[in-house]
């Protein structure tokens, strides 16, 4: 079954309207990408593979509050991307995966301080059980009241890639009926837990009336992308000094074409990997790719824009990575990532 998105009055269009009046620029100063940051905990120590350091946390808000950056409502990025429109450079977007006690206690007063915005992906039943390092349906309604943008992400945070379709539309059925009794509406962004996906999740995710849906996979968000599978730069502890942060803050798109394999859910393993680039974007022999557990791959480039990635072993069983970059004008760099997950 299609289900439709709730759009209250004042909501997500009133929000993405507001940030857009007044959106004329300096043609030299427009941009057609985003870079959209996730965070999940925040100076929960006990957790490092998902959690900030608050000392950390704090520098990249003092940092986004500086020029030359915009950061804007996840939102408001998506439909000026969607819809063509430019985007100031250096745009930024925030994002927090699971509905954490120290989100609200932490995260969200800082953001609230600095006026920064962003949006809280959740699975429902974490607030239904009522543990005490999780925040209440209470404290989400204030955060929503304040501004903050609330998406989806099921309602148990499986492995999707893992469940029947059937059981992968109850899980969106039951997250619905939630939000709508909580919070009066469903969400209309939605985030894949722990980034896994396949081309029929995908397809069940448009299905269910989300306007777009988020991986965990390192990229620049741009025009031309699927926004069915919009990358995000994850945020923890050994990935957040603020030489990285600043480095991923800058970044700008390596837009690919015609990726092989298709499907994230790998069928062969090592797959084929390899894309298109124009050409027109730089030097592409100074693409390098990375691999979880492989480190930088052998690259054939054939013709005068397709990257082959040459794996020397299979990637890990479970989600794994590929990441490519190269040089881009400015000193800043272009990020191209990509998720995979074997079983």
């Amino acid at each position: 079954m299609v289900t439709r998105p709730i759009t209250p009055r004042g909501g997500m269009a009133c929000l993405v309207a507001a940030y857009m009046l007044g959106a004329a620029m300096n043609p030299a100063d427009a941009a057609d990408s985003a870079v959209i940051f996730m965070y999940h905990r925040f100076g929960e120590d006990t957790f490092p593979s998902n959690n900030i350091p608050l000392d950390q946390f704090e520098a990249h808000v003092q940092e986004l509050k500086s020029a030359p950056y915009k950061v804007m409502p996840v939102p408001a990025i998506i439909s000026a991307l969607r819809e063509g429109r430019p985007l100031p450079d250096r745009t930024i977007g925030i994002t927090v995966d699971g509905a954490y006690r120290s989100v609200y206690a932490e995260a969200f007063p800082r953001f609230k301080r600095a006026g920064l915005p962003f949006t809280l992906f959740v699975a429902t039943d974490s607030l239904d059980r009522g543990v005490s390092n999780i925040m209440s349906w209470d404290n989400l309604r204030e955060m929503q009241r304040s501004g903050v943008t609330v998406g989806g992400m099921t309602s148990s945070h499986p492995h999707m890639t893992d469940l029947s379709m059937a059981e992968n539309r109850s899980e969106l059925a039951r997250a619905r009926a939630r939000f709508e009794a909580e919070l009066g509406r469903s969400p209309e962004l939605f985030a894949y837990p722990y980034g896994e996906y396949s081309l029929a999740v995908r397809e069940l995710i448009v299905q269910a009336g989300f306007s777009a849906a988020f991986g965990q996979h390192s990229g620049v968000a741009y025009r031309r992308a699927d926004f069915y599978a919009i990358p995000r730069f994850a945020l923890n502890e050994s990935y957040a000094s603020i030489e990285r942060f600043r480095l991923a803050a800058n970044a700008l798109p390596l837009p690919a074409q015609h990726v092989t394999p298709a499907d994230p859910l790998l069928r062969d393993n090592p797959p084929a990997f390899g894309f298109s680039v124009d050409p027109d974007i730089g030097d592409l022999n100074q693409i390098a790719c990375f691999a979880s557990q492989q480190g930088r791959t052998l690259i054939e480039r054939l013709g005068s824009d397709r990257i082959e990635v040459r794996l020397n072993q299979p990637l890990p069983l479970g989600r794994s990575r590929i990441n490519c970059t190269m040089p881009g004008p400015d000193n800043r760099w272009r990020w191209l990532g990509f998720q995979f997950y074997a079983r």
